[in-house]
Order: structure tokens, then sequence, then C-alpha cells
């Protein structure tokens, strides 16, 4: 029977630092990177969360991620920046990159950090939602390798390049849109590949161009795009600002994270709105708060509650901070063989606080 075991969430930090450190990863950006991953898995975006450490892993290993490339501030002029990651961490160009881009909004009104030469950087959303904290709108968006025919055409050139935009409320939920310019990130067809499960039609196709349910066929295949035509062109405005605008590759040229042949070549942007530059700050969270209040008071399909974009996601991280992030046999199993290649305590001894059948 396959069934998940529930970790806590502190436990998982823990492993995580552990395994980076081991691998010759600064401690400090270590945290930054676990950090980013389990609050992948908390929020339920599990195909970003823990199960990407080997990959991450694998590509310091194989020399083709440097974990020692200086985060340069290459070009900086009032609002905007431009960062070379120098082929580091995606997460750690990220972090440095979105704070950069909140703090000139404090004095600008508005920031837009550029990042070049950078790595996956996991879940956008982690990425957006740093400036809630601040009062700010937070917006981020990245490249990513070929997954989706470009509209009318037969080979995967254009990437899921999602986006993510938080903006902060009062009293009630921040309303945060994290999503891929595909029906479904890739990650989620890799997770579906890694736990011998179907994935449901529409969401890609075979190399021939038909629907497929089968998670492998679908990597072989292409994604299919949001709305069509719309979709496709929203990916390749993403790729054209990130990829190309910042010199670090053209479309259909940055490589997945499991390619070992070299650099990923990704691009990002991240930006940041101070609201007091349009209008008073207090007073918009609060006439936020009135939007969701009156959406969520209209008629209700079928009676089904009413979520606006990242309430489900805040809902489920308060669920698994208390019952534990679930890790499926196959993930555990990847996990621990990377734990024993650095000689680190496998997952299987560290205390669960659940099993359960699914």
């Amino acid at each position: 029977m396959n069934s998940t075991a529930n970790y806590p969430v502190e436990n998982l930090h823990e492993f995580c630092v552990n395994v980076l450190s081991a691998a010759g990863v600064e401690k400090s950006a270590a945290e930054i990177i676990s950090e980013s991953m389990l609050l992948s898995d908390l929020r339920g975006v599990d195909s970003h969360g823990i199960v990407r450490l080997p990959a991450y892993l694998a590509r310091i290993e194989g020399g083709v991620l440097d974990k020692d490339g200086p985060l340069e501030i290459e070009k900086e002029s009032g609002a905007v920046a431009l960062i070379n990651a120098n082929n580091n961490f995606g997460q750690l160009a990220g972090h440095k990159a979105m704070h950069l881009a909140i703090k000139k909004a404090d004095y600008s009104g508005f920031g837009a950090v550029f990042v070049k030469n950078s790595n996956h950087f996991g879940m956008t959303a982690y990425y957006s939602m740093m400036a809630l904290s601040y009062d700010r709108i937070g917006f981020a968006a990245t490249n990513s390798s070929p997954a989706m025919n470009p509209y009318g055409t037969t080979v995967p050139l254009l990437g899921t390049n999602p986006l993510s935009l938080a903006i902060p409320a009062d009293g009630e939920l921040p309303i945060v849109l994290d999503m891929a310019t595909s029906v479904v990130a890739r990650g989620k067809i890799r997770y579906a590949a890694l736990i011998d499960k179907k994935i449901p039609l529409g969401w890609a196709v075979d190399k021939d161009g038909l629907s497929t349910d089968d998670p492998r066929k679908a990597l072989a295949g292409s994604l299919e795009a949001i709305g069509g035509v719309k979709g496709s062109a929203l990916s390749l405005m993403i790729d054209l600002l990130c990829g190309v605008l910042t010199n670090t590759a053209l479309t259909g040229e940055v490589k997945t994270l499991t390619d070992p042949s070299g650099p990923s070549l990704t691009g990002h942007l991240f930006c940041a709105l101070n609201p007091s530059f349009i209008s008073d700050t207090q007073q918009f969270k609060q006439n936020v708060d009135t939007v969701i209040r009156r959406i969520k008071s209209l008629p209700a399909v079928d009676n089904k509650p009413i979520f606006l974009p990242g309430e489900i996601e805040h809902n489920l991280t308060c669920q698994r901070k208390e019952e534990g992030i679930p890790l499926k046999p196959d993930v555990v199993s990847s996990l621990n063989q990377a734990a024993l290649r650095y000689g680190l305590t496998e997952l299987n001894n560290i205390k669960t606080i659940k099993k359960e059948a699914i």
C-alpha cells in the first residue's frame, strides 16, 4: 500500500540545512533555500518543495551550479537594478533581489530588480509574499526550460514561465496569485512521474500532440498553455523580460533542473510597489478587505465555499504546520539516498507526526 508519513516542518528544515551544509553550501544560504522549499510544501506546492533537494544536490555535485557564485549588483540606477547570480542558487538570488526591490520601493515608490545567470528558484510566491510584511505589493516572475509549444507550432520552446502577485489586506488574508502560464506547472508532472501517478487529461499532450494522462509521455511532449494563444503569448513576454532582456538566454535555451549538461541560464524579475506613493496605505488595505468581503458575500455555486487567490494555500499552511508535511515513500527514499551520501541521518530516523493511507 502506498502511504505517506507526516514530518514536522522544523525537523525537515533541519534536515535540509544539514544536507545542504554537508554539500558545501554556507549555512545562512542553506537556511534560505530550505525555507523556500518548505514554504512550497506548506502551501501544497509539493512539486517545488523538498522533493527538489536531490536535484539541487546533483547540480552541485555535477559542477553545473556554483554554490559559491557571488551575487553581484551589476547595474543600478534609481528604481531599477540588475543582479548577476553567477550561476548560484536561484533562491539566493531571488531573496537578495526581492529585498532590494522592496528597499527601492521605500524611496522611489517602485522597485524592479532583474536577475541574470541564475537557476531554478522554486515557488514564485515565496518572493512576492516577501513584500507583504512591509505593506508592499510584490511581483515575481521567471523563465524556465522549454515545455510548451508556441501557439500554432508543434515543438516545445516556451517555458511554463510562472508569475506571482501578492497584495496586502488589513483584517482579511492577503491576495496571492501564483500561476504558471501552462495549465499546470511542469514540476507537478515530474512529481506525478516520480510517484507513478497518472495526470488529468488536459494538462499535456504527448510528442504526437495527443492528450495524455501518462506523466512520462507528457514530459516528452508539451504542456498545454492556459487560454491557448493568450497563455502562449504571456509565456513569451515573461521570457523576453527575464531571459532576453537580461541577456541570459534566448527563448528555448534555458536548461531543465535535471539537465546536467551545463548551467540553467535562468533569468528572473522581482518588483515591489509602495502603495503610499499612490494613496493612503491603510485605506488601500481596508479597501482590499471590502472587495474581499464583497466577493465572499456573492451567491455561491452549489453553496460551495468561495476562496480568493492564496486562501486555500494559507489554510493548508496552517494545517500542515500542525499535522506535518506529508511525504510519499518514493520521495523519502530519494531524500534518504541524498543524506546517506553525506553520512547524515535519514528521514526514517526522524520522528513522524502520523502515518495515513492515501
